[in-house]
């Protein structure tokens, strides 16, 4: 699909949305669900427009071991609008280290986010560096800062009204 941070590929299987993608190839998917992929889409280019703020979509992770899965669980619970530091993610799943001025800890969190088989959705991109500074995002740093900032606008947005 077409978005405004480039193409995407979303692939589906027969549990849920399993790969997004930012070179718009669907990888990974193992059936063509019409109509989960078209929900998906759709949420997607809401989201964009900056009219959805939490994803509604059956989930499959395939992949990932222990502690992977528990950055992307703390990723998913991260709200919408909000950033957290590599250390603030380390501390809170444990793992290498859970002292957020630990950088192994702060490394491996950053290595977890990009194995993300589900950007955007599961939000990595919401997860920066000490002091908020901007580091590190497998689709690059320009589509990170463009979400931050869609984000932001919207939650400012919705504090007017």
């Amino acid at each position: 699909m077409l978005s405004p941070i480039g193409d995407l590929g979303v692939a589906v299987d027969e549990a849920g949305v399993c790969a997004i993608s930012f070179d718009g190839a669907p990888a990974g998917g193992e059936r063509g669900d019409d109509e989960l992929l078209a929900a998906a889409a759709e949420q997607l280019r809401s989201y964009f427009a900056g009219e959805l703020t939490e994803f509604d979509l059956p989930l499959s992770v395939r992949r990932g071991g222990d502690f992977e899965r528990a950055v992307w669980s703390e990723l998913a619970a991260i709200p919408y609008g909000a950033m957290r530091t590599y250390g603030e993610v380390a501390a809170a799943v444990g793992g290498p280290s859970d002292r957020p001025t630990d950088p192994t800890g702060a490394r491996a969190v950053g290595a977890a986010c990009n194995r993300n088989p589900l950007p955007i959705v599961v939000p990595c991109h919401r997860v920066v560096g000490a002091g908020g500074k901007l580091v590190g995002f497998g689709g690059g740093l320009a589509r990170k800062r463009h979400l931050l900032e869609l984000e932001a606008r919207v939650t400012l947005e919705h504090t007017w009204r």
